[in-house]
């Protein structure tokens, strides 16, 4: 694990309470794990790992959530997405393919909504022709995937 996933997650573990994991998982469930660290620990973990690694390039802020997504943990995808928030000016529109494989496998609306609305929603408004052009395609195409996540997200936007 590089070090800034590994100072998000170790302080989302430490930030977790065991009560909190256990109704996170009943009112969330489906398949994840929960470290039970609250909507703010989360955003302060990823504002304090920012200022502890400045000056994150596209690249490694892509990598980090890539990261941080790959276990199925609420509060490490949730991480990810306010991660993307933070720097979603780096964003690229050939980070659209990065950001559907989240949608399809986020699993919960918690994750679903606030990818859709908090960062593809902004990405999409400030891309510019030709790239906002194909954007739009690939969102036509999720309003008719068979994955309900994509179909979900889709009329979000």
């Amino acid at each position: 694990m590089t070090e800034p996933a590994e100072f998000i997650d170790r302080t989302l573990q430490a930030e977790g309470t065991e009560v909190r994991a256990d109704v996170d998982a009943d009112r969330i469930g489906v398949g994840l794990k929960f470290y039970g660290a609250s909507e703010g620990a989360v955003r302060g973990a990823v504002r304090d790992a920012d200022r502890r690694y400045p000056g994150m390039s596209h690249d490694e802020v892509t990598a980090l959530a890539w990261e941080l997504w790959s276990e199925p943990v609420y509060e490490r995808r949730l991480a990810a997405i306010v991660l993307l928030q933070r720097f979603l000016a780096v964003l690229q529109g050939s980070d659209l393919t990065r950001l559907e494989q989240f949608l399809r496998d986020a699993r919960v609306l918690e994750l679903v909504d606030p990818l859709a609305i908090d960062v593809v929603g902004p990405l999409l408004d400030r891309l510019e022709e030709p790239d906002a052009t194909r954007a739009r395609r690939i969102i036509d195409r999720w309003s008719e995937s068979e994955d309900w996540n994509l179909r979900r997200a889709a009329g979000l936007l």
